[in-house]
């Protein structure tokens, strides 16, 4: 019961300072942000000021001040956001397009560092740090056991260019563990999976997130296959969360003719600004298709709604996520920063595609996913309503909709075909990734000698990699169940020999065994096969001959 009171004492307390950090973000803006003192802005002031003085135990303000932010930001739209301090490196990197650190891709299996692959001339491969080492100490520190973490083992090995960490390592191959010392370097990162031929005429692009380097990375992948024969383009955005504006302007620019618009942002304190094509795109004919499904979102829609509104290319896949909002990042002076959403964008027949949301309710908003893969969209497009209400028209007078996403020209339902309970238990409790690494640590020697995944799959026997596994499972805790496995085989199989091919020849590989028998990346094959690519105009704009 006095649980109960104190509850009822404190929640007034929290709003009315939840409220008051609102504003007082003013005091922590960057020179260029400032904010007048109002009466309003006085009385929080001495309410701050009533609480450390008066309140009955000692509060420290910067912590108040600092709970109660994200608070605020979280009253408004989904995607505002505060970031901490300590946090604010590591979330710009994401973007930014490199680190420092010391050059390899790792994860956690019993509870320690599994190095799974050396970046190509980063600090770690110049040392002789090879994959498969464990790393069980950090500068003279165990850092081995259940409480080290993704976040921790980031922590310890990334910091700034030219300075060194020791680490000691333990090599199946050595008797004893290895001492190295890596002095940590610039490490790219990439946001361009894989670009590789799937046929004489058709190159395939899988890119993962929009960055400073997207846009490069894209012109160079084009300029390799296209080198290699490519006269049709298949660009794979699914579970593409999206990133920097600019990179997906660039790249639609390179399909469209000039004075195309793309894409434009208007906001209340956000003067309208269009994005124009300029007429330099070197790929202006080409048939180009683009993949999207549920986590296509942002960026990823500018670029797929710019080509499909200006009809010169087909989507195919799933709607995308819906988000249309533009956050601008304003830093505060404490090192911190919030990302505000301060305009929306526009394809351009002039359909907002952010889908609806309400104020402070973001729990509500993280579900729409849910609730569609609940309501059946992902396997049933008639089981998506477009609204009526909000119809626009393409270049050549196609209809598309606005209020929530990019509805894709051809739907292709998610594929669950070998999908069981059985794969789902090993898929859910991380088997057939660890399973993958560990056959390639134990076999490595061997697997080494493929130089391509034609070479890698003449190693990679079927029925001996499933049986292998199952009985790996088994001593995992999940039991064989022989209906569920021959309806899974194909699944199973083709996932172990995909992640093992990534151990051995990396991201390309993976995906070209990944996506071997993928239904819509058939579907756009066979379509720009055709030569069926470009969108059929509507039957009244259609020329007669």
């Amino acid at each position: 019961m006095n649980n109960e009171k104190a509850r009822f004492v404190w929640v007034p307390l929290l709003i009315a300072v939840a409220i008051a950090g609102g504003i007082l973000i003013g005091r922590f803006f960057s020179a260029d942000t400032s904010f007048g003192k109002t009466a309003r802005y006085d009385k929080i002031e001495s309410l701050l000021q009533c609480i450390e003085q008066q309140y009955v135990d000692t509060v420290n303000r910067n912590d108040l001040i600092e709970n109660v932010v994200p608070k605020v930001i979280g009253e408004l739209d989904p995607h505002s956001a505060y970031i901490p301090a300590k946090d604010l490196e590591s979330v710009n990197e994401e973007l930014e397009g490199s680190f420092s650190g010391i050059g390899i891709q790792f994860n956690i299996l019993n509870d320690t560092i599994n190095v799974v692959s050396v970046i190509s001339g980063g600090p770690s491969e110049k040392v002789g740090i090879l994959a498969g080492d464990r790393i069980i100490s950090v500068n003279d520190s165990a850092f081995v056991g259940k409480n080290i973490s993704n976040e921790k083992v980031m922590k310890n090995l990334r910091g700034p260019k030219g300075t060194t960490v020791k680490l000691e390592i333990l090599r199946k191959t050595a008797k004893n563990p290895l001492i190295y010392e890596v002095t940590r370097g610039d490490i790219p990162v990439n946001s361009v999976d894989a670009a590789y031929m799937l046929n004489d005429k058709s190159g395939y692009i899988k890119i993962s997130k929009f960055g400073k380097t997207t846009y490069d990375e894209f012109i160079t992948a084009l300029s390799k296959l296209h080198n290699q024969g490519a006269e049709n383009f298949i660009i794979d955005l699914r579970g593409n969360s999206g990133g920097l504006m600019d990179a997906a302007i660039n790249m639609a620019n390179e399909f469209l003719p000039a004075n195309r618009l793309i894409v434009y942002a208007e906001g209340k304190a956000f003067e309208r600004e269009d994005a124009v094509s300029n007429g330099t795109g070197t790929f202006q004919k080409e048939q180009v298709v683009v993949l999207t499904d549920e986590w296509s979102a942002s960026a990823s829609e500018i670029f797929a709604g710019a080509i499909q509104d200006n009809d010169r290319g087909l989507i195919i896949g799933r709607r995308t996520f819906g988000k249309g909002l533009v956050q601008q990042q304003i830093p505060f002076r404490d090192g911190s920063a919030i990302r505000l959403t301060v305009a929306r964008y526009y394809t351009p027949s002039g359909r907002c595609i952010q889908k609806e949301y309400q104020l402070g309710k973001s729990e509500d908003y993280s579900m729409d996913i849910v609730n569609r893969y609940m309501h059946g969209e992902f396997f049933n497009a008639d089981s998506i309503k477009q609204n009526k209400e909000l119809v626009f028209h393409t270049v050549n007078g196609r209809e598309v909709y606005g209020g929530g996403g990019i509805m894709p020209d051809i739907f292709v339902p998610r594929d669950t075909t070998g999908v069981t309970s059985y794969f789902n238990n090993v898929a859910n409790e991380g088997l057939l990734y660890q399973y993958a690494f560990d056959y390639t640590d134990k076999y490595r020697d061997k697997l080494s000698t493929a130089k391509d995944v034609e070479s890698l799959l003449s190693i990679l026997e079927p029925n001996t990699l499933l049986n292998s596994f199952v009985q790996y499972a088994a001593q995992k805790g999940i039991r064989p169940r022989p209906v569920y496995i021959n309806i899974s085989r194909k699944l199973i199989v083709n996932t172990l020999q995909a992640y093992i091919a990534r151990n051995i020849l990396g991201e390309e590989a993976f995906y070209k065994l990944l996506l071997r028998d993928d239904e819509t990346l058939r579907k756009a094959r066979d379509i720009v096969n055709k030569g069926e690519g470009y969108p059929e105009l509507p039957a009244e704009n259609q020329v007669p001959r």
